[in-house]
């Protein structure tokens, strides 16, 4: 499990203790909470102590990055905090386009509008789309909130998952990865990728994969990206040096399909490498030493250690150092979602664009709002316990909306107690494992 964040009397971040010291010094009456997700301590009468080198590690993803801190000490290295953290782009570009299609609707009705400034308005240079954007902050915001909670010395960050330039041009020469232990571990880790860890002829996942040619170099086919797919072995063996068109004959639907898949173009790669330099770039502001490393090396480190495949394991291999972390027996990460805070909205508006109502004028109701992590008490009815959980929604008059794992449930203002207000992300520890 995680290890407990402390703080010294005066905030300075100590090192992490085990969950069961913070509970005998919590007990003792030595240390107060001082937050609850992550779970943090803050001792009442120790301002200094003792520190060991922590490095923050980072497996940037398009979805879920991996976030990882490793204690180092003579017994060797342990990763003693993780998290998945899941990024909200997807939620950043909706929310856009449904600006843009009621600003455009109102446009074309010739009704009260705001003018269109894309033509005089320049990009910066390393400008990014708001959903890129919204990962690169996510992850310079938990460094930042994790700098004030552990004396990190360092930071890692896996900048390059796929080489694009090396994937069209596999005889490209002087690439490290292209050499020696590493040599093909980008070219079978972006295939992994882009064909879901499945045969491409059965559909089998599960089981050991091969690397195979569409059209084979007997025939005249190439070792670029677009030629390549993954097989099983029973597919590949059948499969031969046939080509494609013969050996799915029969399957012209299958083929199209494989055809279509194996022509995508390396979009997506291109897209989470410019987020991962932001992202490299990002951290390094903070002025501690940083590294850029690659993602074949982050696999390469993760296999030999008969690691399972996660976000916050890869983390902890990232880099040089990732050759050899232990990570222990049972460890369960924490699950951060990333939920935003609030909305510039101001007026509400049906599904035609039309005005249906102002939003609320007051972000927080009797010191209340959207999102804080509460406790319930409420005395009587179907609900009748304490209940805790996070706040659904407010109302002027005072009624407040709890959900919980079971339900959601709706009582007034003086029966809640504020535990840790919103922050813009949702907590819970995941159920993880060690394999290895």
């Amino acid at each position: 499990m995680n290890r407990v964040f402390v703080l010294s009397s005066i905030k300075k971040p100590l090192m992490p203790c085990t969950p069961a010291r913070a509970r005998r010094l919590l007990r003792d009456g030595k240390a107060a909470v001082y937050r609850l997700q992550p779970f943090t301590i803050i001792l009442r009468f120790r301002a200094d102590g003792d520190t060991q080198s922590i490095g923050f590690k980072t497996d940037p993803g398009s979805k879920t990055s991996g976030i990882a801190l490793v204690a180092e000490s003579q017994s060797g290295r342990q990763v003693i905090w993780a998290a998945n953290l899941q990024h909200r782009g997807q939620a950043v570009r909706a929310n856009l386009a449904a600006r843009r299609a009621l600003r455009r609707g109102r446009r074309s009705r010739n009704t009260r509008y705001r003018a269109a400034r894309f033509q005089n308005r320049t990009r910066p240079t390393g400008w990014l789309p708001p959903s890129l954007e919204s990962r690169v902050g996510n992850l310079r915001t938990w460094y930042s909130r994790l700098l004030g909670f552990t004396p990190i010395t360092s930071a890692e960050v896996e900048t390059v998952r796929f080489d694009t330039h090396a994937l069209a041009h596999p005889g490209i020469q002087g690439v490290e990865y292209q050499q020696g232990t590493l040599a093909g571990t980008e070219v079978r880790e972006y295939l992994l990728e882009k064909w879901q860890r499945t045969c491409a002829y059965c559909g089998k996942t599960g089981v050991p994969l091969q690397v195979e040619h569409i059209q084979p170099r007997s025939k005249g086919g190439s070792n670029r990206i677009s030629n390549l797919t993954l097989a099983c072995e029973p597919c590949n063996t059948r499969k031969g040096n046939r080509p494609l068109a013969e050996f799915l004959a029969a399957k012209p639907e299958q083929m199209r399909r494989i055809q279509t898949q194996a022509n995508a173009p390396l979009r997506d790669a291109a897209a989470v490498n410019a987020t991962r330099y932001a992202i490299g770039n990002a951290i390094r502001t903070f002025g501690l030493p940083t590294g850029f490393w690659s993602g074949g090396r982050t696999k390469f480190n993760r296999t030999c250690q008969g690691y399972p495949k996660d976000h916050w394991i890869d983390a902890a291999c990232v880099g040089e150092t990732g050759a050899a972390v232990h990570v222990p027996q049972g460890f369960r990460p924490l699950s951060i979602k990333a939920t935003g805070r609030g909305t510039r909205q101001v007026v509400r508006t049906d599904r035609y664009g039309f005005p249906r109502g102002a939003a609320g004028r007051c972000k927080r109701v009797f010191g209340f709002q959207t999102g804080d992590l509460v406790r319930l008490e409420q005395p009587a009815g179907k609900y009748s316990g304490t209940h805790v959980g996070r706040l659904a929604g407010i109302r002027a008059d005072g009624r407040f909306d709890i959900k919980t794992a079971s339900a959601q449930i709706t009582s007034t203002y003086q029966r809640f107690t504020l535990l840790q207000r919103s922050d813009g992300y949702e907590y819970q520890i995941k159920s993880g494992e060690r394999a290895g």
